[in-house]
């Protein structure tokens, strides 16, 4: 891994996978529950200087990353209801790096984070009441051209949480 795809995947590149176990579905539901507390641990540890540098060269500052956290794990939910109440909905997807460049990315992350908590916990509550067949039900996503189920949806936000958090401890070592 070159160190420049070491910045940008501190904690290595998504693997899909051509389906999941239950048994993995449900630690990856642990971690996702567990972000908000991961998060706030890493926050902790970085002063506001270091969260209004970004964690590589052309990336988000570190306070970018929080409020994108915060706004993608908001969609998440979102994908997860309609995909649970629609036969096989097409989700929207959306420009994150231009949301990153709002207005809202500068309040201060306490919002951001109030948002994560509540999100998290909302989803943490819908994700642990799913049966198998729920984890079946599937969604497809337009700019990538996919479908996949459930189990995918919880797999890649577990992954994209701990992903960003990698983002945020490379603050701390720079």
């Amino acid at each position: 891994m070159t160190n420049d795809e070491h910045l940008r995947f501190p904690i290595g590149r998504f693997s899909n996978l051509e389906s999941y176990e239950t048994s993995e579905t449900r630690k990856n539901i642990e971690q996702i529950e567990a972000l908000p507390h991961h998060l706030l641990k890493v926050l902790e540890q970085l002063s506001e200087d270091e969260l209004a540098q970004p964690y590589r060269q052309g990336g988000w500052t570190g306070n970018q990353v929080v409020h994108h956290i915060a706004d993608s794990h908001l969609n998440c939910l979102i994908r997860l209801k309609l995909t649970l109440t629609e036969d096989n909905p097409t989700i929207k997807p959306y420009l994150e790096e231009r949301w990153a460049e709002l207005s809202d990315y500068s309040l201060p992350l306490d919002s951001a984070i109030d948002l994560i908590r509540a999100t998290h916990f909302k989803l943490s509550n819908v994700l642990k009441s799913l049966h198998d067949e729920d984890l079946r039900r599937t969604y497809v996503h337009p700019q990538y051209q996919y479908q996949r189920d459930i189990s995918y949806l919880v797999a890649l936000y577990a992954w994209h949480g701990n992903h960003h958090v990698g983002h945020l401890k490379l603050l701390k070592k720079s």
